[in-house]
């Protein structure tokens, strides 16, 4: 059942490298909204609900919402006060008020997270939700979404050199092309008081008129505080990062056209070849000629990037802590499923995007595959401190 709150639930959505925890880290600062670290929740659960059984089975409820009160990658958004032994308990009874299902939790959780923040509003980010629109507007009919977009070349210049996510021209463009294709049906369809558009290379160059007119669009007031996204813990502890360090910083246009001095001219060709079609949709110049892959070399390229996002997990500021999560969360559905909680014939027989794709795991928000971690041997690593969000 849809959940419509008061308060319009606002979803900053992009393909990763585009922008998102920018705006996660501004939005965060204005007075009356509300925005955590990401979730992952709609690509890990959302699909996957079936798994559980009958949520109106307290216990197959419950199940739900402590993995979902658990599985946060900062553990309780450290928020202070937290009983560790009972915050399961508490989001699972909030949802009960709310809703008995998965977005009853997850209104619980943020509501939650709001009431810590003294903020009457909760918004939320996960780049990964590009490609769950369609359900977020199933379970939220009202909810606002920002989408940030940043051109293909330069989002996948920076996935080559992070620790994280495609290795290979070819994968980190099909990843963007996909995003991109994802939600564009929605672009196309939902009003101006629904979707607002955000182009980063327009964004950084005048963000303040660019935040006033996000400020509009979500019904609320703009402040200068916003500005000062920099400054603030979330900021401050992400700019550790190799990945984010830019964010501890004020907002510059540096980083527009990295790609001319980082992307050989073949790997910007193999990027044209895969994702030129939505770079021009989307007013991007200069596109090089295609260089087109054979199905060989596409099958290598994806193998090698396979293999090679298996093996750098553990590697300095990798990801192993959160994909062991997501392993044991896959592990846990299994484990239903020998217990008799859910079959083969309770799983939709027309299952959502991206579910019974090759890139299942990947847009589920995986890091690898588990065929390439099994192959290598890779050691789940619950207690790490490799990485930080």
């Amino acid at each position: 059942m849809p959940v419509t709150l008061d308060e319009r639930p606002v979803f900053v959505i992009g393909s990763e490298r585009s922008g998102t925890t920018l705006i996660l880290a501004i939005l965060a600062c204005h007075p009356r909204i509300a925005v955590p670290e990401v979730t992952w929740f709609y690509p890990r659960f959302r699909s996957y609900l079936h798994t559980y059984g009958d949520l109106a089975d307290i216990d197959n409820f419950n199940t739900l919402a402590h993995e979902m009160a658990y599985g946060l990658r900062v553990p309780f958004w450290n928020l202070a006060g937290v009983n560790p032994a009972t915050w399961g308990k508490e989001i699972a009874a909030r949802a009960v008020e709310i809703e008995q299902s998965f977005a009853g939790v997850f209104a619980a959780m943020f509501e939650r997270y709001a009431e810590y923040e003294n903020k009457s509003r909760w918004g939320e980010k996960t780049p990964g939700n590009v490609f769950y629109v369609e359900r977020i507007l199933e379970d939220f009919p009202n909810a606002q979404f920002v989408y940030i977009y940043r051109d293909c070349r330069d989002a996948s210049a920076e996935f080559l050199d992070s620790q994280f996510g495609p290795t290979n021209a070819y994968s980190a463009a099909k990843m963007w092309n996909d995003g991109q294709a994802a939600v564009k049906p929605f672009r196309e369809k939902l009003g101006d008081d629904q979707w607002f558009d955000v182009k980063y290379e327009e964004f950084v160059v005048d963000p303040v008129d660019h935040l006033k007119r996000m400020c509009e669009f979500l019904g609320e007031d703009y402040t200068d505080e916003l500005m000062e996204f920099h400054t603030t813990p979330t900021a401050q502890r992400r700019g550790r990062t190799k990945d984010n360090w830019a964010l501890a910083h004020p907002i510059t246009d540096r980083h527009v056209g990295i790609y001319k001095h980082m992307l050989s001219i073949d790997q910007q060709r193999i990027m044209s070849s895969v994702a030129g079609g939505l770079m021009r949709e989307l007013e991007y110049q200069d596109i090089a000629e295609p260089l087109e892959l054979t199905d060989e070399q596409v099958a290598l390229a994806v193998e090698m990037d396979g293999r090679y996002r298996a093996v750098t997990l553990d590697a300095p500021h990798g990801w192993i802590t959160y994909e062991s999560y997501g392993d044991w969360l896959i592990d846990q559905r299994q484990a239903r499923k020998r217990d008799g909680i859910w079959s083969d014939a309770d799983a939709p027989t027309s299952p959502p995007y991206p579910v019974g794709t090759p890139d299942e795991e990947y847009y589920s928000g995986m890091r690898a595959m588990r065929q390439w971690k099994e192959y290598f041997g890779v050691k789940r690593d619950y207690t790490g401190k490799k990485s930080v969000l």
